[in-house]
């Protein structure tokens, strides 16, 4: 990992910036989730992860309560990660086909994966307050990812606020609706590919299935030559 990515990663894991959701990540972290009783819980911001030369970005709203907020990483150990890592392992996007801990030797292939939101909010429902302090990192995210071709949001609020944040850091004012698999032109020539968020409701309800992940992922790998 790079220098800018250590220092931006270190500023993001001390941040108290929101206090509601400060609270909330220590108190998660000390009440636990029955199976995870014995568990330390990571309980600070959740950096992103991954390849920092990466073209393909895949972006989510926030850490899981039991999944990065336990674990320390995006994405991991938690039911739409699993269903994510068997996508992204039959694409060859990573490694293996699971995300369990920050010690499993999870790799990926020029990826890099984050949150708008660095922590966890109440019912998974952040303030515009605790949205507006948390851009500034992912501004720099995208600022260090110098080779970054292609973004895919994982579900509609993440799809929503990436927009947002363009509408207020670029000149972009165009309105996009979220369309599963719809393909969008941001600033900086960077594609924008909207995909249903792999969570277990809809993936029980079939909104959304491995199938159609990995046709969308196939994609995103094309138009993005990686």
């Amino acid at each position: 990992m790079n220098i800018k990515f250590k220092k931006l990663n270190k500023t993001i894991i001390n941040c108290k910036k929101c206090g509601r959701l400060t609270d909330f990540i220590k108190k998660i972290s000390i009440e636990k989730r029955k199976q995870n009783i014995n568990e330390n819980y990571w309980g600070k911001p959740v950096t992103g992860f991954g390849d920092v030369n990466a073209k393909l970005l895949i972006l989510g709203l926030a850490p899981a309560a039991h999944g990065g907020t336990r674990t320390g990483r995006a994405f991991t150990g938690d039911k739409s990660s699993d269903f994510l890592f068997r996508c992204l392992y039959k694409t060859k996007i990573s490694n293996h086909p699971y995300s369990i801990n920050l010690k499993d030797g999870l790799k990926l292939k020029s990826t890099y994966i984050t949150n708008i939101l660095k922590c966890v909010p109440p019912g998974d429902k952040p303030t515009a307050e605790e949205l507006n302090n948390c851009s500034g990192y992912f501004n720099s995210e995208v600022s260090n990812l110098k080779s970054l071709k292609t973004i895919v949001t994982l579900g509609k609020v993440a799809f929503d606020n990436c927009i947002k944040f363009y509408q207020k850091n670029y000149n972009f004012s165009e309105r996009l609706k979220f369309i599963h698999g719809k393909i969008y032109l941001l600033p900086n020539d960077i594609k924008l590919i909207s995909c249903y968020h792999p969570s277990p409701r809809n993936v029980n309800t079939k909104l959304i299935s491995e199938k159609m992940m990995i046709v969308l992922f196939k994609k995103a790998k094309k138009i993005t030559a990686i």
